[in-house]
């Protein structure tokens, strides 16, 4: 499992349909050694598994990612510059679990997803 190793959640503030949790990266991770040696980018797939991540600890169950309606990587994401960044999480329960996510730090959007999950 990546949590803990190669990210870890510090805080989820949780209201009505709304999650908002901090996120820090371990620069040190080997992914990074790959991707790419130098200029460290964190993985697309990696974002997304983060977003289920926070999920899955707020639900207390294992969402399964089901369709992406749209997703967007906006900025590059290098854990050197970027140790920490916010994840905000809009759902609703409808027949699937609709999900809009979007992974930011200050001024800076990463990424946004919007998906459903079962």
């Amino acid at each position: 499992m990546l949590e803990n190793d190669l990210f870890s959640i510090l805080k989820m503030d949780r209201a009505d349909g709304e999650i908002v949790s901090e996120v820090s990266i371990n620069a040190t991770h080997p992914i990074y050694k790959g991707h790419f040696p130098g200029s460290p980018v964190t993985p697309g797939v990696i974002l997304l598994q983060m977003v289920k991540a926070v999920m899955q600890n707020h639900l207390q169950r294992d969402p399964r990612l089901n369709a992406i309606k749209t997703c967007k990587f906006l900025e590059i994401l290098n854990p050197d510059k970027t140790k920490s960044f916010n994840i905000k999480i809009s759902f609703k329960q409808l027949e699937r679990l609709e999900v809009v996510a979007t992974g930011y730090s200050a001024d800076v959007v990463f990424f946004k997803l919007q998906a459903t999950y079962h």
